[in-house]
């Protein structure tokens, strides 16, 4: 019988290749990887593209997205030509892709692309020659040829998007942290580690805020089934996997409470109550490429209502053009107001699917610390609610405690 070639695609964040120590560290787990074809998929060193950002806003108040992405696009082409010099030193072959070779194709919208296809022509060339491939995240090119970038947490889904498309045996995303948790352990002291968690846990936790893993790296990864293990760059061991989900996982109730300090609220007043005013509303917002997040319309008097809304503080500015630019569409006849002194706060886990009364648990265990709730928004396995920003703490340790997640480790055995 033939024997099967193992195709391991490792993703390694700015942290894990901040400076030269760090890199070394990271190009000798490379080379220790049980692995005939491996595929390593690099962040820019430490903060650089928050750096970036910053030498732009020094020269521009608003810079233009295009531009933003070729300098963006210098960060993560310093560490991949950095690490296959590092790996080479070691005795091993290693070639460095940019962005440009990868053979990720984009759509054009800048700072935030999504995926079209894939070509790993270039890959699976370098990796027959039995190169160590080490690829740059986070960018890709439109088919018009323009460099462009994923947005944030997007190193996670270039490794997921290549270990699908490259049928990887499992996408290796190494963090800064152990794995996932059930809550921020510099939050709470007693979060534990999970051994597994469904792609659609994770989906929800990424999406309320959990910045461990992007949420549509989740999303391809769930598409595709690529097996993904969180773990640490800093040290061996185990950490957690995501993974198509299993019965047992529904034996618990909530696996885990996240939170979210990076949204902002925007109301519009006195908005008339009538069929296709919303429609109007949010296609403006639609139509800026801002994605909203939770969304309330009061009840109606006097045939006018005020509706709310969330989106991330830094889509804001867009929103609230494109906001003030459909008022006098709909004819609102109040104020559009702004509060960035928000968070929201979920609780997390696909045994909701089968048990009732976990809002009722979380409501309660908020009023008894005097945390009120402004916004609610439910999915079949995620509850959330919009708080103030103050109190984040307090709810997460609160939830946490509420729901027992810290008192024995959530492993396979007492799922």
């Amino acid at each position: 019988m033939k024997k099967k070639i193992r195709l391991i695609v490792q993703k390694y964040g700015g942290t894990s290749v901040a400076d030269a120590q760090r890199m070394k560290n990271v190009a000798r787990c490379i080379i220790r990887t049980p692995a005939e074809h491996l595929v390593v998929v690099v962040s820019a060193p430490g903060d650089t593209t928050d750096d970036l950002i910053a030498r732009a806003h020094e020269v521009t108040g608003s810079p233009d997205e295009r531009e933003l992405d070729v300098l963006l696009a210098t960060g993560e082409q310093q560490s991949v030509a950095l690490m296959a010099m590092t790996i080479r030193s070691m005795g091993r072959q290693a070639i460095s892709l940019a962005g440009q070779q990868i053979g990720i194709i984009t759509d054009d919208i800048h700072t935030k692309a999504r995926i079209v296809k894939i070509d790993t022509g270039n890959i699976r060339k370098a990796l027959k020659s039995g190169q160590i491939v080490v690829v740059a995240g986070f960018q890709g090119v439109a088919q018009d040829e323009e460099i462009t970038t994923l947005g944030r947490g997007g190193s996670d889904l270039t490794a997921v998007a290549l270990a699908a498309e490259l049928k990887a045996d499992v996408c290796e995303l190494y963090k800064d942290v152990d794995g996932i948790f059930t809550a921020n352990p510099r939050i709470v002291s007693d979060a534990r580690k999970l051994e597994r968690i469904s792609y659609d846990e994770m989906l929800e936790m990424s999406s309320a805020g959990s910045e461990v893993v992007n949420s549509r790296s989740v999303e391809y990864a769930k598409k595709y089934r690529v097996p993904i293990h969180v773990r640490s760059s800093f040290h061996e061991g185990a950490g957690t996997m995501i993974v198509e989900e299993a019965k047992e996982m529904e034996k618990l109730l909530v696996s885990g409470v996240t939170y979210n300090k990076n949204e902002a609220k925007i109301t519009i007043l006195e908005v008339p109550d009538r069929p296709g005013i919303a429609a109007k509303l949010f296609r403006s917002v639609a139509d800026a490429n801002i994605s909203v997040d939770m969304i309330v319309q009061d009840v109606s008097e006097k045939g006018v209502t005020n509706i709310s809304f969330t989106v991330n503080k830094s889509d804001l500015k867009k929103a609230l053009a494109a906001v003030n630019k459909a008022v006098p569409e709909i004819k609102a006849g109040g104020r559009v107001t702004s509060d960035e002194n928000i968070a929201k706060v979920s609780v997390v886990g696909v045994g909701m699917r089968s048990h009732s009364g976990v809002a009722a648990e979380m409501f309660e265990a908020l009023a008894a610390k005097g945390i009120n709730i402004e916004m609610i928004s439910t999915s079949e396995i995620k509850i959330s609610c919009i708080i103030r920003a103050e109190q984040t703490e307090e709810a997460v340790k609160t939830l946490h405690s509420k729901f027992k997640l810290g008192k024995v480790p959530v492993t396979d055995e007492n799922r």
